[in-house]
């Protein structure tokens, strides 16, 4: 099928694995807040990369599914409080972080719970395929299974947290509590499952509370579903926006003394139009699928697994289709430029495609016949633009 250019009139020459803004492992992405909190409770072998935040003796992180530092900044009549943060938070204002590549929930919830880059925690995208079976794995809800500790053997900042004395829990929804991805990413301590917002805040601060030193997670999801169902600037997003600013404001107003509350996200979010310049279907694309074992990854975050021996043609195929509208690389390519972190663990090699695609703007690369329900999503995200990769990083102390 033709693959109509004029969203990308801007762009003439194909994009570069060199140009790709590559999140800031080390210094400001979300790999860094857990062991920086960490390290200022006296955790051993922990390390405080973002360097401007104080220490505590009682830390919460209120992880917003969905909530990208554009879209705060844009919506600040529905996030009264939260914007209000921007302009208090020490230093002046909050911060952006870099979620990690790519910029999507079982990645960067990894990210959070071990201190680690996807090229190191080894969940490095929505689906990926698992070498020891040749299968695409889905690592948000952990399908084929596969034995959870063998595909992230790190220990979580949790974990260590809690064999170091200090008073380690996660507030969620129930139907977490004994999930893989909850196992690998964010177990240690103490799981409390609470089905409505208000009762989650309370019980993290009850938490926060509980121990002289204190390192506490919670979690709210619905920003992220209406966007994806919805859209980003809808009225039942903006709903959730709100609700959302209600549960930070709560939870803020109920810190035990000595405490820091740390409010960020795993993602931000890009609606993508319903037409064929913005939504190339490589179910229907005969040049896109040439030379494809397994499309891995979501939309706007592809891994590409060649049938052997066709990894090169599949990687010239790609960037001469998309060059104009994904950044395209190889696997080694992609690891080189440190799109995974600045290390690749041996077994998280394979899982990585043959080809990695990161769109640009508003462009997806959707399949609809093998993944329908991602394809008709409003709201998409995965890429490094800002609208995916920045999220926010807001504190209040007590």
């Amino acid at each position: 099928m033709a693959h109509p250019k004029t969203v990308w009139d801007d762009h003439p020459e194909p994009l570069t694995v060199a140009s790709a803004p590559v999140p800031e492992y080390g210094s400001g992405s979300l790999a860094d807040l857990l062991p920086t909190l960490a390290a200022g409770l006296g955790v051993p072998d922990m390390s405080a990369a973002i360097t401007e935040l104080t220490p505590a003796d009682r830390n919460c992180v209120f992880l917003i599914d969905g909530l990208g530092w554009e879209q705060l900044r844009a919506h600040p009549e529905d996030a009264p409080f939260m914007t209000s943060l921007l302009a208090t938070s020490r230093g002046g204002t909050g911060r952006p972080l870099t979620a990690g590549y790519p910029a999507t929930t079982a990645t960067s919830l990894a990210s959070v719970g071990t201190g680690l880059p996807p090229g190191a925690h080894g969940l490095p995208g929505y689906t990926v395929r698992n070498p020891d079976t040749g299968e695409l794995m889905n690592q948000l809800r952990w399908q084929p299974w596969s034995p959870p500790r063998p595909w992230q053997p790190y220990p979580t900042v949790f974990q260590l947290a809690h064999a170091a004395g200090v008073h380690a829990a996660q507030v969620s929804s129930p139907t977490f509590e004994n999930t893989p991805l909850t196992k690998v990413a964010l177990s240690g301590g103490t799981f409390l499952g609470r089905l409505s917002g208000e009762d989650r805040v309370d019980l993290a601060a009850e938490q926060l509370a509980a121990g002289d030193r204190s390192l506490v997670y919670t979690y709210f999801a619905e920003v992220d579903g209406a966007g994806h169902r919805y859209g980003v600037d809808s009225d039942t997003w903006r709903g959730q926006l709100m609700y959302a600013d209600r549960l930070v404001q709560r939870l803020a107003e109920q810190l035990p003394p000595r405490s820091a509350l740390y409010v960020t996200a795993d993602h931000g979010m890009i609606d993508v139009p319903f037409d064929e310049q913005h939504r190339i279907d490589f179910d229907e694309d005969w040049e896109l699928s040439a030379g494809v074992a397994l499309l891995g990854g979501e939309g706007r975050a592809r891994h590409v697994y060649a049938v052997p021996g066709a990894a090169n043609d599949v990687l010239t195929c790609w960037r001469e289709v998309l060059g104009e509208q994904f950044w395209v690389a190889s696997r080694d390519e992609a690891i080189a430029a440190g799109w995974f972190g600045p290390r690749i663990d041996e077994r998280v090699y394979g899982r990585i495609g043959d080809v990695v695609a990161a769109a640009r703007d508003d462009v997806l690369l959707i399949a609809s016949e093998r993944e329908p329900k991602e394809s008709a999503m409003v709201g998409n995200h995965g890429s490094m633009t800002p609208a995916e990769q920045l999220v926010p990083l807001l504190e209040v102390r007590s």
